[in-house]
C-alpha cells in the first residue's frame, strides 16, 4: 500500500519507519530542506561548530523512543550516566548536590538524606501521592506546593521542563503521566540519556538512511498544500498547519517558547554530563565537547530580554556555579517562539485523537492526544499510533 507521510519531524519519521517496516510504500514529505523538526543539529558559522537546536533529556523509561532508535540502528548514539543520578546547583545558596535514585522499583533512596533532595523529609515525598489523584482541572503548583523543599528544589523545575508551562497554570494530570512511566517505576526507568554527538546524528540522519535503504521516497523541501481524501496519509505537521489542511479540526491554539543558548566553552562533563540549576534563569546545562548548552523552558516570561541580556545573565550564573572566567564567551541564543503547545487544562482538552473523520487520514505529533505532554517520547508514540491505526484500516 502506498502511504503519504506529511512532516519529517520525529512523529513523521517514526510513522514512516513503522509503515516501511510493515512493507508499505512510503512517500515522506517535508516542507523544510532538513528533517527533524525541533530535534535537529546544524553547523553554526558564528561558533565554528555543530550545535543542536535545543537540548533534550531522555529517560530510560521512554520505551517508544528507545525502540525507535533500536529500529534505525542508533540506540548506541545515546550516552549518559550508568545510574539514575541528577546533579543540581542551587544559585540561591551556592550549594551543589546530587539526587541519587536506586535502580529498583522500591524507592529506598528517600530514606537516605545523602541521596534525596536537601532539607526534605519522608512526609514531603508522601505528598506526591496527590499527583496520582489529579483531576483534569488540577494545576501543578496548587497541588504540589505543600511538599515544601521537594517542590522548590526539584518538582518545580521538573514540571516546567517536562510541560514547558508555568506550574501555576500547568495541568497536573500531564505531569502525572510523565511520573507514571518513569519515577514511579523506579530508578531503572529514570536513568538519564541524551545524544552523544547531536540530535540529527541520533534521531534524524539514521532514520533517513534507514528509510532510503528500505525503499522509502523522501522529498525534503516539498510542501503539501492540499490533501487527497482517498490517499492513505499520516499528517505529522504542527497543529496550525494541520488546521489549515483539515478544515474544522480542533487543535491547540496557545503555545509556549523555549530559550536555548550555546556558549563556545569546553567544560568537563562531571558525573552525569549535565546539571539542573535552581534559583536563577538557567535551568539545565549540558557539557558538550565544544559548547556548553543551556535550556530555559516556559521562556515567554523573558520575552522582553534581548539576546545579549539573557546570554550575559545566564553566563554569569554558570560562571558563578563553576568558578569560570566572567567574560562572556562566543555564544548563540535561539528562541523557539512556538516550541510546544501550552500544557494548561484548556489546551490539553483541545488535543485531537489519532483518527479523523476520514478513515484514510491519521494525525501524529506531540500535540495530539498521546497521553503525555509535548515530548520526544510523545511525538514518537504518536507516529507509531498513526501508522498502526492506518494499517488497521487496510485490513478492513
Amino acid at each position: 500500500m502506498k502511504v503519504h507521510v506529511i512532516g519529517a519531524g520525529l512523529a513523521g519519521l517514526a510513522a514512516a519507519c513503522q509503515l516501511t517496516e510493515a512493507g508499505h510504500q512510503v512517500v515522506l514529505f517535508e516542507a523544510a530542506k532538513t528533517a527533524g523538526g525541533r530535534a535537529r543539529s546544524h553547523y553554526d558559522h558564528q561558533l565554528g561548530c555543530r550545535i543542536d537546536n535545543g537540548n533534550h533529556l531522555l529517560l530510560s523509561g521512554n520505551i517508544a523512543t528507545l525502540s525507535y532508535l533500536h529500529r534505525i540502528g542508533a540506540k548506541r548514539s545515546l550516552t549518559g550516566p550508568a545510574s539514575p543520578i541528577f546533579p543540581f546547583h542551587d544559585l540561591r545558596t551556592g550549594e551543589s548536590w546530587t539526587l541519587r535514585l536506586n535502580q529498583g522499583s522500591i524507592p529506598w533512596w528517600v530514606f537516605s538524606p545523602s541521596r534525596r533532595v536537601p532539607g526534605t523529609r519522608l512526609h514531603h515525598y508522601l505528598g506526591l501521592l496527590k499527583l496520582r489523584k489529579a483531576t483534569q482541572a488540577d494545576l501543578v503548583a496548587p497541588l504540589l506546593a505543600s511538599t515544601g523543599p521537594l517542590y522548590t528544589q526539584l518538582l518545580e523545575l521538573l514540571a516546567v521542563s517536562a510541560l514547558n508551562t508555568s506550574p501555576q497554570v500547568a495541568a497536573a494530570a500531564a505531569l502525572r503521566s510523565v511520573f507514571e512511566e518513569t519515577l514511579e517505576l523506579g530508578g531503572y526507568a529514570t536513568i538519564p540519556r541524551y545524544a552523544r554527538v547531536g540530535l540529527s546524528e541520533t534521531f534524524v540522519n539514521p532514520a533517513l538512511d534507514w528509510l532510503l535503504h528500505h525503499g522509502a521516497d523522501i522529498r525534503l523541501g516539498e510542501r503539501v498544500t492540499a490533501l487527497t481524501p482517498t490517499q492513505a496519509t499520516v499528517l505529522a505537521v504542527p497543529p496550525w498547519a494541520a488546521a489549515e489542511l483539515v478544515p474544522g479540526l480542533v487543535v491547540p491554539t496557545e503555545f509556549e517558547s523555549i530559550y536555548n543558548l550555546h556558549f563556545k566553552y569546553a567544560l568537563p562533563p562531571g558525573e552525569a554530563g549535565f546539571w539542573g540549576f535552581l534559583g536563577g534563569i538557567t535551568e539545565w546545562v549540558f557539557a558538550h565537547s565544544e559548547v556548553l548548552s543551556v535550556t530555559i523552558s516556559a521562556a515567554s516570561r523573558y520575552v522582553d530580554f534581548s539576546p545579549e541580556r539573557i546570554a550575559a545573565k545566564v553566563w554569569g550564573e554558570i560562571a558563578s556555579a563553576f568558578a569560570l572566567p566572567p567574560e562572556l564567551p562566543p555564544h548563540r541564543v535561539i528562541w523557539e517562539k512556538r516550541a510546544t503547545m501550552l500544557a494548561t487544562p484548556a489546551q490539553m482538552a483541545r488535543r485531537p485523537k489519532t483518527r479523523t473523520a476520514n478513515p484514510n487520514l491519521m494525525l501524529a505529533g506531540d500535540w495530539t492526544d498521546t497521553g503525555l505532554p509535548a515530548t520526544i517520547e510523545g511525538a514518537i508514540r504518536s507516529g507509531n499510533a498513526a501508522a498502526l491505526a492506518l494499517m488497521a484500516t487496510f485490513k478492513n
